[in-house]
């Protein structure tokens, strides 16, 4: 394959790294535990936790852990959202020789009993204020063990016993559950103490991380992401993130803002993965709808690095308080999940200087792909370069190789691909190639520099009187009007010409018509890229790392 793309890096980023660098993420993170054990590695809601402390925990709860008797290779749920449990959690269940499962804390109980059974998952770590989803699907799931956690118990004396008092008293933000042998998290990490560790030498092949994706194409499916696909992901993104952090002043240690999920592959590798192997300092995040209050966590610290989706980089530049925040620090943003739009991108460069360089992967390729250089100079609109020991193939529908510059679907190959969907052969094959692709379901193109812009997922395609309509470039067109918010567009079924195009809108500025809006498309757009209809709504509905869900719009129509 020709490697086009090569010629487009920066001359410090390498084409190849090393994914055999670790045997095993275990010795990735006790390598950093050691290295870093007095710096800070993690703070929420101002407690901090350092490196040492991480290594602590992490042994006395993996210690707990084996003394329940899981088999190596055992699956456990996590089932937390961002608090310092997290990272404790993550890193005790890998050092004992187990699988982490991660798991939306907002899910139905239909998800969670899904998601428990499919993994087979014997043991779950859940925080209270969603055990009783847990407690009504229990007896339909093979999960024995049960560890509960509170949102202060971890942040220290007097002030975690205050944090917990207004969740479960004030705020009432859990509701009654009743979970036969439960253990509180706390008490297992003190009887983990008096417990016998043993040290487990993971292989690269070893399971890692079940991923679930969001079920877009069918059933909610794990990915199944070795030690050796998260370690490959993590390497990728040390080596491409070279020219951002070592541009200008360097730092003693970077600061991230860990606003996304940690359950979400994206923050999972971003953040936790590649933070600790560099040691650095996340800030946790618990609840990043609060732009008030995510807004005053900002203001406490000189932050180096925030990955992002394009919705929260827009909440941000649109509050008023984002002004009082020191950005002067700030070494790179990144935005995946979504496009990042171009008016959204120009506000935020606008704001901190900072261009948001967009990246695109998936739960199956751990997840980073390609991203645009860190150290940009202009808004491409595109995914960016495949990353190093990364390879891009644009495939049409038989699977072959299409002209350059000409529409297909991505397919990614490198170390950081999944080694398939767990206990799914026949969806495995459905999207891995004979020669070790991935066929992402996404449609894009490639330039003759390598760049890749992406199109759109096949499904969400709109065909207009034979004309192919991606919601995407209408989303970008509109939401650079100075009186939308937000947009989102789907197809409707039309009997004139196949689809028309439906447009839904979040106002900014409340006076904005449709008529107006409808102007500035035919300024915009060609005839039959041009909505029909137009809908205004209060808000849109998202996923939990706030990325816009067109499915969602799309079967309340099919509905009504």
């Amino acid at each position: 394959m020709d490697k086009m793309w090569l010629k487009s890096y920066p001359g410090t980023v390498p084409a190849e790294i090393n994914p055999d660098q670790y045997r095993s993420l275990v010795q990735l993170l006790e390598e950093s535990f050691e290295k870093f054990a007095a710096r800070p590695a993690y703070v929420c809601m101002d407690s901090f936790m350092s490196y040492g402390e991480l290594d602590l925990h992490s042994k006395r709860l993996a210690a707990w852990l084996q003394s329940r008797g899981l088999q190596r290779g055992a699956r456990v749920a996590v089932m937390l959202p961002n608090v310092l449990q997290y990272p404790v959690a993550i890193a005790a269940i890998l050092r004992a020789g187990y699988t982490v499962v991660n798991v939306n804390p907002l899910y139905t109980p239909r998800e969670l009993e899904h998601q428990l059974n499919d993994s087979g998952s014997e043991a779950i770590i859940v925080l209270e204020n969603f055990a009783t989803t847990l407690e009504q699907v229990l007896a339909r799931t093979p999960v024995r063990h049960i560890l509960v956690a509170s949102m202060g118990e971890m942040l220290g004396g007097a002030k975690g016993m205050l944090v917990d008092f207004v969740v479960r008293n004030i705020k009432k933000l859990v509701p009654p559950f009743a979970l036969p042998n439960m253990v509180r998290f706390k008490a297992a990490l003190g009887q983990g103490a008096r417990m016998p560790f043993t040290p487990v030498q993971a292989v690269p092949s070893d399971v890692a991380f079940l991923q679930y994706t969001g079920g877009t194409t069918g059933v909610s499916k794990g990915a199944t992401l070795t030690h050796r696909n998260i370690i490959a992901n993590v390497l990728q993104t040390e080596a491409w993130s070279k020219p951002a952090l070592s541009s200008n002043l360097l730092i003693e240690q970077v600061t991230i803002v860990c606003a996304l999920p940690l359950y979400h592959i994206f923050a999972l590798t971003a953040c936790a993965m590649w933070g600790t192997r560099v040691g650095a300092l996340n800030i946790l995040v618990p609840n990043p709808r609060d732009i008030g209050g995510f807004i005053k966590e900002l203001c406490k610290y000189q932050v180096n690095m925030l990955p992002a989706v394009n919705t929260l980089y827009n909440a941000l530049v649109n509050h008023p308080a984002i002004g009082r925040v020191d950005f002067s620090g700030l070494k790179t943003c990144n935005g995946g999940g979504m496009a990042v739009q171009k008016a959204v991108n120009d506000k935020w460069k606008q704001l901190t200087g900072a261009f948001i360089v967009e990246g695109y992967g998936l739960s199956e390729t751990s997840p980073v792909a390609t991203c645009n250089r860190c150290d940009m100079t202009e808004f491409t609109g595109s995914i960016g370069l495949p990353i190093p020991s990364t390879e891009i193939a644009i495939l049409d529908d038989d699977g072959n190789p299409v002209a350059q510059g000409e529409a297909g679907e991505i397919a990614i190959r490198g170390p950081q691909v999944m080694a398939g969907y767990w206990n799914r052969p026949d969806e495995t094959a459905k999207v891995m190639t004979a020669d070790g692709f991935f066929k992402s379901g996404d449609v894009g193109v490639m330039d003759a520099d390598g760049y890749v812009r992406i199109v759109d997922r096949k499904k969400d395609m709109i065909l207009v009187s034979g004309f192919n309509v991606y919601p995407s470039e209408l989303e970008g067109v509109v939401a650079a009007h100075p009186g939308v918010l937000e947009c989102a567009v789907i197809g409707l079924p039309d009997e004139h010409s196949g689809e028309a195009v439906k447009l839904f809108v979040v106002r900014k500025d409340p006076a904005l018509t449709g008529e107006q809006l409808m102007d500035y498309c035919r300024e915009n757009l060609t005839g039959y890229k041009r909505p029909k209809y137009i809908e205004f709504r209060d808000e849109l509905p998202k996923s939990n790392v706030g990325k816009i869900l067109r499915r969602v719009l799309r079967d309340e129509k099919q509905a009504a």
